[in-house]
């Protein structure tokens, strides 16, 4: 696999778009515009040639103008956008996006859906198959009570090819490490990653701890997710500027090589970069 460094997963937004129903001034550090000129001197700094640009508004409009922001960024490797899963027209529209060579996948917000079997209604089925049909990735944006379902859908749709973002939010604020909750997680990604051919993104952990957290407090999580899924099906993101509600960009990519510090050369480099190339085909 190649060393090119990939950010694996990034947001750009504009409030003026005001699809964004989550991002509220409380939310202060996020409460701004972020483009391209926010994230070049992050990624100059931490080595990352290029990213992979992920939706954050459940709307197919956020989803061209990230597609149109990636069309003049050199910097943006592929869009991970949405699309109405359940809607009558939801394949025509899938194959429409799809047409423009820079989506390299689709992601519902399925941690905002109330249903939490949403995933394995029957009623997703053309837009899966349309999925499949795009040969489009798909991110499984889901909290440790969907791993079930993720699964479920997984074993009867081996084509589908899939990442689990965020390891799956683990609640590492509140869990300790071999209570009941973190061994369940532990075991239904366990199960995914030994019946399944999907991936899983190193990203999002530190907003799911404490505000004071430590290496100390991560590295459970990360080396779960590094065991279970090895270097070939994990891919470091940033989830920025997400990220910048409990550390920031920097803190997050240091603390990440931390934790993974004990892997050989090739297999960090599948880790930082090597992995999200094949998978995005980026």
């Amino acid at each position: 696999m190649t060393d090119r460094r990939i950010d694996a997963h990034q947001h750009f937004w504009r409030l003026d778009r005001g699809d964004y129903g989550w991002l509220t001034p409380d939310l202060a550090p996020l409460y701004r515009d972020f483009g391209p000129v926010d994230l070049a001197p992050l990624l100059a700094e931490t080595g990352i040639a290029a990213t992979i640009l992920v939706q954050a508004a459940p709307t197919e409009a956020e989803t061209r103008f990230l597609l149109d922001t990636a069309r003049d960024n050199p910097l943006v490797s592929g869009v991970v956008g949405w699309i109405d899963m359940a809607a009558s027209d939801a394949a025509s529209r899938i194959a429409a996006l799809a047409a423009d060579a820079r989506l390299r996948g689709i992601r519902p917000m399925i941690h905002d859906i109330a249903d939490p079997h949403w995933i394995i209604d029957s009623g997703l089925t053309a837009a899966f198959d349309a999925i499949e049909e795009s040969e489009l990735a798909f991110d499984f944006l889901v909290r440790p009570l969907h791993l079930a379902n993720v699964l479920n859908l997984l074993r009867r749709r081996p084509r589908l090819r899939a990442v689990i973002d965020h390891g799956a939010k683990p609640d590492i604020r509140r869990w300790r490490v071999n209570d009941a909750d973190f061994c369940a997680w532990a075991r239904h990604l366990a199960a995914i990653a030994r019946e399944t051919s999907a991936f899983c993104k190193l990203s999002g952990l530190v907003t799911e701890a404490a505000a004071t957290w430590q290496i100390g407090d991560l590295r459970p999580y990360v080396d779960v997710l590094a065991q279970t899924f090895g270097p070939a099906r994990l891919m470091w993101g940033s989830d920025w500027p997400v990220v910048n509600l409990a550390g920031g960009y920097r803190r997050w990519h240091e603390t990440a090589l931390e934790c993974l510090i004990g892997y050989a050369p090739t297999e960090l480099a599948n880790m930082m970069g090597g992995t999200a190339t094949q998978f995005y085909r980026a």
